[in-house]
């Protein structure tokens, strides 16, 4: 029997709104960048989610966001290329 393979997956909710950021998204890079718009004003922060669909959320002080980060298996199609979207049980989120 063979060992089922993993990844990590990272989960975003913005004002109670959850996105389950693909593979290959920075998350440093994302948290500064929703610091950044905190700081600056509203501003629009993109980022690619599972499906490999792009996301557009506007940021400001208001916003209250959650990063978490959690493990499940192995989705081969899950790799960020936002050119090749796929469908599934993500379409419903």
């Amino acid at each position: 029997m063979s060992a089922m393979r993993t990844m990590v997956r990272t989960q975003v909710t913005v004002n109670d709104v959850g996105y389950f950021l693909a593979q290959g998204q920075d998350v440093d890079d994302l948290k500064g960048e929703i610091e950044s718009a905190v700081r600056a004003g509203p501003r629009f922060v993109e980022f690619i989610v599972v499906g490999n669909r792009s996301v557009s959320v506007l940021v400001s002080a208001a916003t209250q966001v959650v990063i978490s980060v959690d493990t499940v298996e192995y989705d081969h199609r899950d790799n960020g290329d936002d050119s090749a979207p796929f469908g599934g049980t993500f379409d419903l989120l």
